[in-house]
């Protein structure tokens, strides 16, 4: 027998795998909203601490008050409040410490370097007239 060409077993395997049923996967079981958990009121929020967990307060269908309550309880604590150091644009840039006569002077030296730099490149270019 000869042997079988990548296409051909390509081509094979892929029917094969068409012609194979399909495994069907069970269905997933619903919890019924009546079975659920009672909504938390905000009695259960005054007794919540960092390590509560918080999950019942954000789900879906907790009253507003509630919801706003909690998330308050939870963003009250102190680790919530610490600077993480990427602020990058918190300083304030309106204050701003006055250039040195130093500075000053090596601006002025970097000005005049990069001016003859720039008339140089000007004389060194050939004109109409040299061509």
């Amino acid at each position: 027998m000869a042997a079988e060409t990548f296409f051909s077993r390509w081509s094979r395997v892929k029917t094969e795998a068409r012609q194979e049923p399909v495994a069907q996967e069970p269905a997933a079981t619903e919890v019924p909203a009546d079975a659920a958990v009672p909504a938390p009121t905000l009695e259960q929020v005054a007794s919540l601490t960092a390590d509560s967990d918080f999950t019942p307060f954000v789900a879906r269908g907790v009253d507003e008050t509630v919801r706003r309550a909690a998330l308050k309880k939870l963003f009250a604590d102190p680790r919530f409040n610490v600077m993480d150091g990427l602020d990058t644009y918190i300083d304030d840039y309106n204050k701003f410490e006055p250039l040195t006569p130093l500075m000053v002077a090596a601006l002025n030296h970097a000005k005049d370097l990069i001016a003859r730099e720039f008339a140089a490149e000007e004389n060194d270019e050939p004109k109409d007239e040299d061509l």
